[in-house]
């Protein structure tokens, strides 16, 4: 075989890679959501459709589910609000300049996801910063209630996440020709015709993979929205979490994580269909 067709023999690494740390788990997974539960064991060995019926029938998940969905779209609009202009930015950067724009972006990346988050856990508290700011500028009268709320986890989720939108968006600018701008320019157009016709189409080759990965990673958030969110705010990652450790009924954290992925994957489905004239003008 490694004769015949090198190519097939250098991909069997991969191959074996995907089969062992993505096939296989998530077909145990779903084998696993279908199990019923066990009398002293995590699960039974008949199968059942009763803990699909079971989120299926009560609002309590859907409603749950469609906050992690909108929490992530919301973050995801954010990221690419945010990152957009820096990306412009670092598209533009030379040198130096160039080189302190990716240490400022990358630096989220570069402290543990716990020492990131109780570090927002003391700026949001009712004596933290945040509220003192806030108190000296005369916006508020009285310290808020920022901790254990859904625009705290957010806020900490952008933070940590524009990294992963701004590199595919400069990436993406970085390959726009500016004889292209020029051109434009020269024959009458706007800024905002540029940027409208030229820039924003030619630069969503980077803004599609960068909203998807967002999106994804926003979806599946464990830590963050466990110590900020706390018990006032539930996403679907910590009840699958709680269902699996807390309680130990895997058969129903196993449905559970099964429906968010659907969900998800439905999602990039749809937002891959409606983008799908726009990527296709970017090639053109």
């Amino acid at each position: 075989m490694s004769l015949r067709n090198p190519k097939l023999f250098l991909a069997i690494p991969a191959i074996a890679l995907i089969f062992v740390f993505m096939i296989l788990p998530i077909t145990n997974m779903v084998d696993m959501s279908f199990r019923t539960p066990g009398q002293s064991d995590p699960f039974g060995d008949d199968y059942t459709t009763m803990h699909y019926d079971r989120i299926v029938g009560d609002a309590y998940y859907w409603g749950v589910l469609l906050r992690s969905l909108l929490t992530a779209g919301a973050v995801t609009l954010l990221c690419l609000l945010v990152s957009y202009p820096i990306a412009w930015h670092m598209s533009k950067a030379k040198g130096m300049k160039a080189v302190f724009l990716y240490a400022c972006i990358a630096s989220p990346l570069m402290t543990g996801v716990l020492v990131r988050n109780f570090g927002w856990m003391i700026a949001a508290a009712l004596n933290g910063p945040l509220n003192e700011f806030l108190l000296g500028l005369g916006i508020i009268q009285q310290p808020l209630r920022l901790l254990f709320t859904q625009g705290l986890v957010i806020l900490a989720l952008v933070h940590v996440f524009v990294p992963f939108m701004v590199l595919p968006i400069n990436n993406a600018l970085r390959n726009i020709s500016p004889t292209l701008i020029e051109a434009s320019t020269s024959m009458g157009a706007t800024r905002r015709q540029v940027f409208r016709d030229i820039i924003l189409p030619l630069s969503f080759p980077g803004i599609y993979p960068g909203m998807i990965l967002v999106y994804v990673l926003a979806v599946a958030a464990y830590v963050t929205p466990a110590l900020l969110g706390g018990q006032m705010v539930s996403y679907m990652p910590t009840l699958i979490i709680g269902e699996l450790t807390g309680t130990f009924q895997w058969p129903f954290g196993s449905a559970l994580a099964i429906v968010l992925s659907v969900s998800t994957i439905l999602v990039v489905g749809l937002f891959t269909a409606l983008t799908a004239r726009l990527m296709e003008r970017s090639k053109a």
